[in-house]
């Protein structure tokens, strides 16, 4: 069992930047492999960006995200990062965290096992 707790959303200009921060308690946490993802109001939940097992080397990233976000991992912390440089008004979304057990670098919402509670993030324009 994997608990999630997402933090540093906010409200930001355009242009900004934002740090989110997933820690996890239960298992065994460089065993699993993490994620984010958002959901904007009135539209469904989205990919956006996941890091592999243990090391954390492979990521993947959304088309819309690519250049401008970062996601890391610190096992030793147990903690999962999601940098957020030159936000922009379509970033507006809840950000949530999530883990997955048997898939790399799943992008499907189905694929992931454990979700945290997210996280608001608002960009102004």
């Amino acid at each position: 069992q994997v608990q999630l707790v997402e933090s540093g959303g906010g409200l930001v200009q355009a242009g900004g930047s934002l740090r989110l921060s997933c820690a996890a308690s239960g298992g065994t946490f460089s065993t699993y492999a993490m994620g984010w993802f958002r959901q904007a109001s009135g539209k469904e939940r989205e990919f956006v960006a996941a890091v592999s097992w243990s090391s954390g080397s492979i990521t993947s990233y959304a088309d819309s995200v690519k250049g401008r976000f970062t996601i890391s991992r610190d096992n030793a912390k147990k903690t999962v990062y999601l940098q957020m440089n030159n936000l922009k008004p379509e970033d507006t979304a809840v950000y949530y965290c999530a883990a997955e057990r048997t898939t790399p670098l799943a992008t499907l919402v189905q694929k992931y096992d454990y979700w945290g509670q997210g996280t608001q993030v608002t960009v102004s324009s």
